[in-house]
């Protein structure tokens, strides 16, 4: 907790500051309270006082009561403030952290558990700044204030209040350390229900379409049950405190009032309504010392969520992203040739390699393509393309240039990037194809139409309602597969890059859109290097080179009639896809 309060600004430490103040002005004028009480008690047992005297005792009573309310408001609103602004302030933290993260990053602590951390663990800590923080500055000036009182007053009284402090200590230690660890697993355990209600609302069309909804609900209500239990067992623990830390402090109290009784049974007549008198403000101030102690059952509850939730947090703000940029002074040259130099490529985790001493060159204007079977690395090899990974050996060039000397937005503003998954964002057409800063003005109505027709989508969109203004769903949901994948690479045509990559982008198109796709695109791009992963030989046919991949490594590198003659890996992939007409007229 203390290592995020880095994040505060210095008017947060003033508002800190002041709130601290608050706090130990309501503490001082509430513990003043019980001298003012001794003082009227001695007044009307004596007497001898005056009325006046006894209402100006009072008066001062209704002022420090006073004054401890208008001190309690104000130390509760800016607790209430600053705790508001700082969670602001650290979610606004965790989210540029997770915005610099390479895939590895994200990967290691994956996505329901970034999630869970920027939303979850910074509500706790909101909470606990919120109200934990106030107890846990009142509390030791509390107590500190009462123990000072009462040890002025008789030994026995200080000893009966200093072993019952002692036995609420350990009572406190003794359920951290029960229930700090049961915690920390129910926010592991949060990251996993999370992950599970993802995964099942993202594949709810093929849990239904396989009947797996027993399934699912069993895992859910696997995880559900542990997240539970871990709940359970430290609650009904820290649910022990109130009752015990209660149960200490009506012992104590009428420990007071008998050793009290014994006190003045045996004092001299003159010296029992001092030791009445005292007995008053002793019980005042141990009833303060107690609820003290009480207090931190709020406090001890927040805690240790807190605690762990400060520390998943750190543990995000801390992690050092792999990928670095580079010196962001590479002069711009803007003609798009990439070359892969012995490249080799293993994931953290993943043991063998992906990708192994893979080479080509892509020249200015030229299509190269990739084939080959499912995990032969293809979307691996386009992916090091815009630094989503970093090589693990070899290198890549643009225009001649490593790009790990690239700043990661210089390089990125350099292409046009369509996914395997046609990822689309809430909002308009308009807003999905001209998404984006790369540098240059923004795209305008005529940018936008001429990337819709380019990407053979201007149809669709022209029969939306609203035209470019109309309406996408999150993820697209209200777009068929092949509409999401055009808008998609509308949006890749829309950059205006130097470099194209078209991961499978193009699965989902009939095989007539895809032809027409492509040729618009060749004249659209001229003078761009393109690269493409496909899956169909039709896509990739006419590609300058195709390279064909097999367990990471290039078995084959070619136009498609040389690797029809010469790459045996090709041959039976076409001979899959292709008729025998069309196979003979190779």
């Amino acid at each position: 907790m203390i290592r995020l309060l880095r994040f505060l600004t210095r008017r947060q430490w003033g508002l800190m500051a002041v709130s601290v103040a608050a706090i130990a002005g309501q503490v001082w004028l509430n513990l003043r309270i019980p001298e003012y009480m001794a003082a009227i008690t001695q007044l009307v047992h004596t007497g001898q006082a005056e009325m006046t005297a006894i209402l100006a005792d009072g008066g001062w009573m209704l002022a420090c009561a006073a004054g401890a309310m208008l001190a309690a408001v104000a130390a509760g609103y800016l607790s209430t403030y600053l705790a508001s602004s700082f969670s602001r302030q650290l979610r606004a933290a965790v989210f540029a952290q997770v915005e610099q993260f390479s895939m590895a990053e994200i990967d290691g602590f994956s996505t329901a558990s970034l999630i869970t951390r920027s939303t979850n663990d910074v509500t706790q800590i909101q909470n606990f700044m919120s109200r934990g923080l106030r107890m846990m500055i009142s509390m030791p000036l509390t107590a500190g204030w009462a123990l000072y009182k009462i040890s002025t007053r008789y030994w026995q009284w200080t000893a009966l209040t200093g072993a019952a402090v002692a036995v609420m200590a350990g009572v406190i230690v003794f359920l951290m350390i029960y229930a700090h660890p049961r915690l920390r697993r129910r926010q592991a355990m949060t990251d996993e229900l999370s992950r599970i209600l993802r995964e099942n609302l993202t594949g709810i069309r093929v849990i239904r379409a396989y009947d797996a909804e027993d399934y699912q609900q069993a895992k859910f209500d696997k995880a559900n049950d542990v997240l539970t239990d871990s709940e359970t067992k430290a609650h009904r623990a820290m649910s022990l405190m109130r009752p015990a830390m209660k149960f200490v402090n009506n012992i104590t109290m009428v420990g007071i009032y008998c050793i009290g009784a014994y006190l003045i049974a045996g004092a001299a007549s003159g010296q029992r309504l001092t030791i009445f008198s005292d007995m008053i403000v002793f019980s005042s101030y141990a009833a303060a010392l107690i609820q003290s102690f009480l207090n931190l059952n709020m406090v001890f509850n927040q805690y240790p969520r807190a605690a762990v939730s400060a520390e998943r947090i750190n543990k995000v703000l801390d992690a050092m992203p792999t990928i670095a940029d580079g010196d962001d002074h590479v002069e711009r040259c803007p003609a798009g040739r990439l070359e892969f130099r012995h490249v080799s490529f293993s994931y953290q985790h993943g043991g063998q390699p992906v990708l192994q001493d893979v080479s080509f060159t892509a020249a200015p204007g030229q299509t190269v393509a990739f084939i080959g079977a499912t995990g032969a690395g293809k979307t691996t090899l386009v992916n090091l393309i815009p630094r989503l990974y970093d090589v693990t050996a070899g290198q890549i060039l643009l225009d001649g240039i490593d790009i790990r000397r690239y700043g990661q937005k210089q390089l990125r503003d350099r292409l046009g990037y369509a996914s395997q998954k046609a990822v689309l964002f809430t909002g308009t057409v308009a807003f999905n194809v001209g998404y984006g800063d790369d540098g240059r003005p923004a795209a305008g109505p005529q940018d936008i139409d001429q990337a819709l027709r380019v990407a053979q989508a201007d149809g669709f969109v022209a029969a939306m309602d609203g035209g470019q203004q109309a309406l996408v769903y999150r993820g697209g949901t209200n777009l068929s597969g092949g509409q999401r994948q055009r808008l998609s690479i509308a949006r890749a045509v829309c950059r205006r890059p130097e470099l194209y990559i078209f991961d499978d982008a193009f699965s989902a198109l009939d095989y007539q859109t895809d032809r027409a796709l492509r040729d618009d695109l060749r004249r659209q791009a001229r003078g761009v290097t393109t690269i493409i992963v496909a899956q169909r030989i039709g896509t990739i046919r006419d590609a300058d080179v195709i390279i064909v991949l097999d367990g990471g490594r290039v078995v084959g590198q070619g136009t498609h009639d040389q690797l029809l003659r010469g790459c045996e890996l090709y041959r039976q992939i076409a001979q899959t896809q292709l008729s025998p007409e069309e196979l003979a007229n190779a």
